[in-house]
């Protein structure tokens, strides 16, 4: 069964430069909760990985993030999709942990957790650090130029990175063209 990393904010949902730090603050990017279905009933096996610093900074706590999920996952469902697994990244930027995002523990954690090899799986993402890690891990980083992804782009990005407009569309190019 194929596999597929995404990253959350910017992603799936709408990003915020204030953080997104409640349910109701959290809102799907249009055609990405029915583009992870589409992924589903293709046999895709979709997995989230997400640093959420909001938590180190004190914006959010645990339970709240748990309840952001939550909405996350009964929106899924309501369109006939799922994620599998949602991993994520509670600490800051200077933590100097080796779960954030552009480190790569967190996809290691995957492989262990699911008993998989990363070797080219998708995993999609909307800034540098998601395709740095993606990269690290020996995955096939994708930017979509939702979220930050445009500013990424301007940036520049490592050679051989697929862009798309939104993951919908990443979907519709995975799936060959079947909507």
């Amino acid at each position: 069964m194929p596999l597929i990393i995404l990253d959350r904010d910017g992603v799936i949902n709408h990003d915020s430069d204030d953080f997104i730090k409640s349910p109701s603050e959290w809102e799907p990017i249009e055609g990405s909760l029915e583009a992870i279905a589409r992924l589903n009933h293709a046999g895709y096996r979709v997995v989230v990985i997400t640093n959420q610093s909001g938590i180190a900074r004190g914006f959010f706590d645990v339970d709240t993030l748990t309840r952001i999920h939550s909405k996350m996952r009964r929106m899924l469902a309501h369109v006939g999709g799922k994620v599998e697994a949602i991993l994520y990244c509670p600490h800051g930027p200077d933590d100097d942990c080796e779960c954030r995002k552009p480190k790569h523990a967190a996809y290691v954690e995957l492989e262990k957790r699911l008993r998989v090899d990363l070797t080219d799986v998708p995993a999609v993402g909307d800034s540098l650090r998601d395709l740095q890690a993606a990269q690290a891990a020996g995955a096939m980083p994708i930017l979509v130029k939702t979220g930050k992804g445009e500013q990424t782009l301007a940036k520049g990005i490592p050679q051989g990175v697929a862009v798309y407009d939104d993951l919908a569309a990443v979907v519709t190019s995975l799936l060959g063209g079947q909507t």
